[in-house]
């Protein structure tokens, strides 16, 4: 039982939560709350300290480091080396979001649809706490790849100016990029890829990139799911 907040594993878990760098420069991350470990644990992504308020640590040590308005009850440490790393024929490219909590939404949204997920250079951190909360565990079932690493076919979703993403061939393999939620994608990114774009009936400028990456995952999902329906159907 952990009874001193000077204790090396406390120490540990308040960087971890507190900074990114140490993040990086550790390999190692923190879940907070029953609902992420649970979802690490039947993933199959074990912890390397796993903090239990009144089993290994008291609560209320626990509770001064945990990052939630109510706090945490467990946290468990995680290597980032143990997330998964499979390929998958569908990605969403993450280009320099600012937002986590829109960063572990689209894990989210990845995870309902097979996709795996890629993020840029100085995009938000998927494995800060507001992207962790956001991703509703779908961190430890997505595979996080290189930006390098994805399909050499990619379309750049843009506000404006693109092929309709109705009109637009989305047979995988295929990479989607989102932009930054005030800039977007750089041109020199657009002009490598071919432009998309949702329409919009209604009066609204754009969409939150949360959605307009959940739009364009169901639309590339669709001639996926007929074929797997179709190859479902008896012949008579």
């Amino acid at each position: 039982m952990i009874t001193s907040r000077d204790n090396e594993t406390l120490k540990l878990v308040r960087k971890l939560l507190g900074a990114r760098k140490h993040r990086e420069d550790t390999g190692l991350f923190a879940a907070e709350g029953e609902d992420l470990i649970d979802a690490a644990r039947v993933a199959g992504v074990e912890p390397v300290h796993l903090l239990v308020a009144g089993e290994t640590v008291e609560q209320k040590l626990l509770a001064a480091v945990s990052t939630l308005p109510h706090a945490a009850r467990s946290i468990g440490v995680y290597r980032a080396a143990d997330l998964p790393h499979e390929v998958r024929d569908l990605y969403l490219g993450l280009w320099q979001l600012v937002d986590p909590g829109n960063v572990g939404t689209l894990f989210r949204t990845a995870d309902a649809f097979g996709a795996g997920v890629a993020v840029s250079p100085e995009c938000a951190d998927p494995l800060a706490p507001k992207a962790l909360r956001a991703s509703a565990g779908a961190i430890f079932r997505v595979p996080l790849v290189p930006w390098a690493d994805l399909p050499e076919r990619r379309i750049a979703l843009v506000a404006h100016g693109g092929q309709p993403l109705a009109e637009t061939d989305l047979t995988p393999p295929l990479a989607i990029l989102l932009g930054a939620e005030r800039d977007g994608l750089p041109s020199e990114l657009v002009t490598q890829c071919h432009k998309v774009t949702i329409a919009l009936p209604g009066d609204a400028e754009s969409l939150n990139v949360a959605a307009a990456g959940a739009i364009a995952l169901y639309e590339a999902s669709r001639p996926l799911a007929r074929r797997a329906s179709s190859s479902r159907i008896p012949r008579a």
